[in-house]
Order: C-alpha cells, then sequence, then structure tokens
C-alpha cells in the first residue's frame, strides 16, 4: 500500500477524531464498522494498528490505540 501525504495537522485530527470514536464503542467490531461509515478502515500491523483510507486503499498513519 501506498503512503497518503497530508499534512501534519491533518493527520493529527483524524488520529484524533478516530481515537475519540474508539472510546464510544463496546467492541473493536463496532469501531471499525463505524470508521468505515466515514471512509476509514483500520488493519493491523506489526507494530499495532494502522488507519487507513478505504476510498484511496492508503495507509494514512500509525494508530496508539
Amino acid at each position: 500500500m501506498h503512503t497518503t501525504r497530508t499534512s501534519g495537522t491533518e493527520i493529527d485530527d483524524v488520529r484524533q477524531f478516530v481515537i475519540a470514536e474508539r472510546s464510544r464503542c463496546l467492541s473493536d467490531r463496532e469501531w471499525r464498522h463505524r470508521l468505515a461509515g466515514y471512509g476509514y478502515g483500520i488493519r493491523d500491523g506489526g507494530a499495532g494498528h494502522i488507519l487507513t483510507s478505504l476510498i484511496h486503499g492508503r495507509d494514512l498513519c500509525p494508530l496508539n490505540v
């Protein structure tokens, strides 16, 4: 997969949004389902979760959740 180039503040805003969504969910499955509705996905990488764009099929950033 390719990495999408965006500014650091955009990535930080998206990362904060994704983490806030996780706190509202009861399970990983619900979290992934909710994020898919916004066009984001989560995949498991070697060092943890990686946020992806479902629309562009690209990795956006690592998540420390």
